[in-house]
């Protein structure tokens, strides 16, 4: 149980440093920060829209940013590294602190959750949704999800290529909870099938010299894996495929005749044995005899 509670305390921390880099970054713009023990201390990578801003003058923020990750949290000997983002419409963070600051100035959630979901979709992300609760037009609470392309909420692909961030609006009405999801522009789906040429599936196996050299003697068309392809295209692919030895076919033995020495004789069929003695029949009585009594 001690091993299970160092896990959670070290857990908790990293989350409250996440929280109090978020805060003092956020006019940065904070992407994600990134953890990792090393034998000389703790290297700590943070992602931000303006690095600039997160550095300040002759590097005074970040001194003061490392000076309280040390002394507040607790981290031995912290190194601080900003790491600009290289496409922030990819950056679920970045993105959810924009639609809220939307959603502060005034804007209609409906027109700041369709314009946040076309600059995700534009930037290449294969799916995007974005979600917002809270008091939208009354006194209700609400939930409104705007979703484009695909995504996925359930298995491995989903916690291997969606990323997702939270973000909270204040307004007069209350809060607004964001939260947005995106799809990873160069995610691998398990459905997803790799399209070969002729030459790679003759390579692998996939398809044989002889199949193919069948079919362009019929003068017919072929559909591979490749796409579909002329007799002609497919004699320049035969030509180059190096021929196999063929195979010599084992010869038949003959059936030597009844009459040589060594050839076994045929066995005749055995006869049918007959069946047991049926008994005997009466003889038929004679129209003149008579049955004593």
């Amino acid at each position: 149980m001690v091993s299970e509670r160092k896990f959670i305390k070290e857990n908790v921390r990293r989350v409250l440093l996440k929280e109090y880099l978020q805060a003092q970054t956020a006019r940065a713009g904070f992407g994600g920060i990134d953890i990792q023990r090393t034998p000389l201390g703790t290297h700590i990578t943070l992602i931000a829209e303006r690095p600039g801003l997160v550095i300040g003058r002759r590097g005074a923020t970040i001194n003061e940013l490392t000076r309280a990750v040390e002394e507040d949290f607790k981290f031995e000997h912290p190194q601080i590294e900003v790491s600009e983002v290289a496409n922030p419409a990819l950056n679920p963070h970045i993105m959810a602190q924009k639609l809220a600051l939307a959603l502060e100035r005034g804007w209609h959630f409906r027109r700041a959750g369709h314009s946040t979901v076309l600059r995700i979709m534009e930037a290449g992300a294969l799916g995007c949704q974005v979600t917002i609760s809270g008091k939208l037009t009354g006194e209700r609470h609400r939930t409104v999800r705007f979703k484009q392309g695909h995504v996925k909420y359930c298995g491995e692909p989903r916690h291997e290529f969606m990323w997702e961030a939270k973000a909270i609006a204040m307004k007069k009405a209350g809060m607004m909870g964001i939260k947005i999801q995106i799809m990873d522009p160069n995610a691998r789906l398990p459905d997803d099938i790799d399209v070969m040429s002729p030459e790679e599936a003759i390579e692998k196996g996939i398809i044989t010299p002889k199949v193919l050299e069948a079919e362009v003697r019929g003068g017919r068309e072929v559909v591979v894996p490749g796409g579909e392809f002329s007799p002609e295209e497919l004699r320049e692919v035969l030509e180059a495929v190096p021929k196999e030895a063929p195979k010599r076919k084992p010869r038949a033995k003959k059936a030597k005749p009844a009459g040589e020495a060594g050839a076994t004789p045929k066995r005749k069929p055995r006869a049918k044995k007959e069946s047991a003695a049926a008994p005997a029949e009466p003889e038929p009585k004679s129209a003149g005899s008579t049955q004593s009594l």
